[in-house]
Order: C-alpha cells, then structure tokens, then sequence
C-alpha cells in the first residue's frame, strides 16, 4: 500500500494511496491512529467515483459522528482509472436510460457483473494490505447502492470481515448463488418509483439475501431520489451496528 498524500480539514485526515495500481482514499480522525477503528468500505454509483461528493460526505460523518473510519476506491473504468470504450459505452447508457425511465438493458446488467468479478479481489486486497500496513482496524462494515450493491453482494459473500451491509437500488436479474451466501445483519434501500431498476426485481433479490436479520426500507421516487433522512438513517445504521460490534 503507497500512500500518496494526506490532508486533514475539520478534525478529519484524508489519506490517498494505490494498493496494485487502484487508487482509494482513507479517512481517519485527524491526529489517530486506527487503533481498533470501526471501518465503512464505501462503494460508489455508476458513473461516479471514489471523491464524489456523497461519498466524501458520507465519509466523514462516519468519521467525525460515528467515530468510524472510511474508505473509498475507484471502481473499474471510474475516477482515476482508465477507460475503455465499453466504459465509456455504460456511463452514457446509464444517463439515457435515467433521462428516458427506461429500466437497465441486459448489456448494462452485463458490464456491471463484469465490473464486480473485477472490484471484489481489489476490495478484498485493500483489506489485506490495510492489514499488512498495521493498519488494525475493528469490525468492517460495507455501504454501497445500485453498482455499489453489484460489487457488494459477492464481496459481502466471500468476505468473512465484513460483519453488517447497506445495499440498495439493485434487483434480481438472474439467480445469484452469492445472495444465499450473504449472512450479515444488513439493510436494503428500495425506490418504490426506480426508473432503473423494477420493483419486482428489488423484492426478489431482496427475498434471496440469506440474512437473518435484514430490513426492507422503501421510498417513494426515482433512482436518484433516496431521501436525505433514509441515507444517514442507514449510516446510523450500519456505524451503530460496527460500534457496538467493536464493544463501545
């Protein structure tokens, strides 16, 4: 891991590095040490990146309210990443199909599966290497919707340090195994009105997590509408949950 630059405005030190290449950011208490942090992996949307505005403020509400620390990567073909033209391709689909209230087509349901076998080793390396650095943080939490939720749901499956999940604004397209794998305490963020994703679908994939402790919250409006009180609900949510995991 090769931290490139830190910063800290507000009480809250923000750490860039490259772990294989994949550019991520770290955000900690200013002046601490991991120490046994809490840490929110937290995934973006399609099209954006890892210092889009939500995510950064997001970021640093789970630091500076939950004493929680956070981290962000690029997803493949996002932020500071290169593009290929199929890349190119999926952020102009995504923004037709918004303007249009058209669902996602097959070849977008395609290339966000094919971004997900790529993110899931590259989260899972940034733990190791976070691990490796001695960066020894406590209970790790996942938050991310839509292509967030696409990389989490397998990620969440295969990663025994991930103890509780946010997911959200995605649906069952096909049967997935990993779904049934996923165990963790989690909420699901559905919009009744998604342009994007159908509702039926956001119900099924619903019913197929695995979780014994999961709850549905559902919100009138489109794809982009979540409402401001349901997001900090859910990092409530999911910061409470990892603190009380970490026994404070």
């Amino acid at each position: 891991m090769h931290f490139t630059s830190e910063s800290g405005p507000d009480g809250v030190a923000q750490r860039r590095f490259t772990v294989d290449g994949v550019p991520g950011v770290l955000w900690l208490p200013e002046g601490s040490e991991p120490g046994g942090l809490p840490l929110v992996l937290l995934a973006h949307g399609g099209g954006q990146h890892k210092t889009a505005r939500g995510v950064v403020e997001r970021a640093r509400r789970c630091v500076t309210r939950y004493g929680c620390a956070a981290v962000a990567l690029d997803a493949p073909g996002h932020g500071e990443r290169k593009r290929s033209a199929q890349d190119e391709r999926f952020a102009t689909e995504i923004g037709e199909l918004l303007a249009a209230g058209r669902p996602i087509s097959a070849w977008v349901t395609r290339h966000t599966a094919a971004l997900a076998e790529r993110a899931v080793p590259e989260w899972r390396a940034v733990l190791d290497a976070l691990e490796a650095a001695g960066e020894g943080f406590g209970p790790v939490g996942y938050w991310g919707l839509s292509l967030g939720s696409v990389v989490g749901i397998p990620l969440v499956a295969a990663e025994r340090r991930i103890a509780a999940a946010v997911f959200g604004l995605t649906g069952r397209t096909a049967p997935t195994e990993e779904a049934g794998r996923v165990g963790v305490p989690l909420r699901f963020l559905l919009q009744w009105d998604d342009e994007l994703v159908p509702r039926e679908a956001a119900l099924a994939l619903f019913g197929e997590l695995g979780s014994r402790e999961k709850t549905l919250h559902a919100n009138s409006g489109g794809h982009t509408a979540v409402p401001d009180s349901e997001l900090a609900s859910s990092e409530r949510f999911l910061c409470r949950h990892l603190r009380s995991g970490a026994g404070s």
